[in-house]
């Protein structure tokens, strides 16, 4: 149950140990070269909701999987509540990590990637690594408290800068933040295969999109030839309009993940309970995951 939704098997239902991205026959194949997962997300709780279910997959297969999240998911509001984002989306991580046979104590510090300070948390076998950049809103407009700062604008060169929300670190153009990035997955994908999973940036196959979705999506396309990387791209708030396409088990995953985020959230301040503000959409996402998957050249 997830407030009150009874999850039912999926018209399309598929193999939960394949863990594929979509109802129309993109599967994820692994490949022979030890692999690391890179989830490159906007917010705090897109992974959950628009991939939770090959996420979780790919970390109790065992694989490597690193986290970045571009901001804050700030949402123009003060340091309690983009910090409690990011302890929740450290919750999700948990439970994703949740009967492995290893250590699973969370250990954080601060890490640098060309020169810029991030700060990095590990849980058994994922790291996680909080860029805290301003979340841009919905349009990409920004928000006045942190000067109506945004990816979008960073990108479009409508600014030369951007801040980190705390003042942690600054990027000097899209390419440098691009540049930060590709150093942090380099890290940990040395004589390795990278898969990066991140938001469809295409409107035609993934509108009415928040742009900091779309941007992440887009930071990964504008750097992934270079890089050679195995890109999956996921639908993000057009999910919702989907047919079903998670077995009972893959919703079950999701709900877990996201519950564990938001769960969070609530305990903090139930104003602040994403689930609450629009339980029809996020009930949907649960028995949804759209992917295609776009292999290295």
């Amino acid at each position: 149950m997830f407030g009150g939704l009874s999850l039912p098997v999926s018209r399309f239902p598929l193999p939960a140990s394949r863990y594929p991205l979509s109802a129309n026959g993109v599967s994820y194949v692994s490949n022979s070269t030890p692999l690391v997962d890179v989830v490159l997300v906007a917010h705090q709780d897109d992974w959950q909701l628009f991939m939770g279910d090959v996420v979780a997959g790919r970390i109790r297969t065992g694989s490597n999987v690193v986290f970045i999240y571009l901001t804050a998911g700030d949402d123009g509001r003060d340091s309690l509540y983009w910090t409690t984002r990011e302890h929740g989306a450290l919750e999700s991580t948990r439970i994703a990590t949740a009967g492995l046979a290893i250590d699973t104590t969370m250990i954080c510090s601060t890490a640098k990637a060309l020169e810029h300070a991030i700060k990095k948390c590990t849980i058994a076998n994922t790291e996680s690594y909080f860029l805290r950049l301003p979340d841009g809103r919905r349009d990409g407009r920004g928000f006045a408290r942190h000067s109506y700062q945004s990816l979008r604008k960073l990108r479009a060169r409508r600014m030369t800068s951007i801040s980190a929300v705390d003042g942690s670190a600054a990027y000097n153009s899209w390419a440098d933040l691009a540049a930060t990035v590709t150093a942090l997955i380099g890290e940990g994908s040395i004589d390795r295969t990278v898969m990066i999973h991140t938001n469809d940036p295409s409107v035609v196959v993934n509108p009415h999109d928040h742009f900091d979705h779309r941007m992440a999506g887009l930071l990964v396309a504008d750097s992934r030839r270079k890089n050679n990387w195995n890109v999956a791209y996921y639908t993000g708030y057009a999910l919702a309009s989907r047919a079903a396409n998670r077995s009972k088990d893959q919703s079950r995953q999701k709900v877990a993940l996201f519950q564990a985020y938001d769960g969070v959230m609530t305990r903090a301040n139930p104003k602040w309970s994403a689930y609450r503000e629009h339980p029809a959409f996020y009930a949907e996402c649960m028995l949804r995951t759209y992917g295609r998957k776009i292999p290295m050249r």
